[in-house]
């Protein structure tokens, strides 16, 4: 076998290789993407958050950044009690994210845009009592 057949097959097996880890990491970025961002449908207020990655900076449209690891989206009955006593704080709210709170202020924080157009996040406990109300 020649060395110009050698060298051609070297480079193919290169870029295969090269293709699936473009691929594989495509995708990986793609599942994390949709994992987290996208409207807030079921709380009847819409969501404008596009964000989902821990490590994004704030921003204008995310002035809290992404959702981190370490906070999870909620859901079901519990996301719903959360959501309503957000709402009754804060009326005419846009919904950003309802999640676990890691920081420790509360149990559950629910990030959201006041009617003015101020970011804020609500905090609330394990018997869904609203804990505090922070302003950005």
């Amino acid at each position: 076998m020649s060395k110009d057949t050698q060298a051609g097959r070297l480079t193919k097996v290169i870029s295969v290789g090269a293709v699936a880890l473009g691929l594989a990491a495509g995708s990986y970025g793609v599942a994390s993407a949709a994992s987290g961002s996208g409207t807030d449908s079921s709380s009847g207020s819409s969501a404008s958050s596009s964000s989902s990655s821990s490590s994004s900076a704030p921003s204008a449209q995310t002035p809290w950044g992404g959702q981190r690891s370490d906070e999870t989206l909620l859901t079901g009955d519990t996301r719903a009690k959360v959501l309503a006593a957000a709402e009754a704080k804060v009326p005419n709210a846009t919904i950003v994210r309802v999640e676990t709170d890691a920081d420790g202020h509360a149990a559950y924080e629910v990030h959201l845009i006041k009617a003015d157009g101020t970011p804020a996040t609500v905090y609330v406990d394990t018997s869904f009592a609203v804990v505090s109300v922070e302003s950005r």
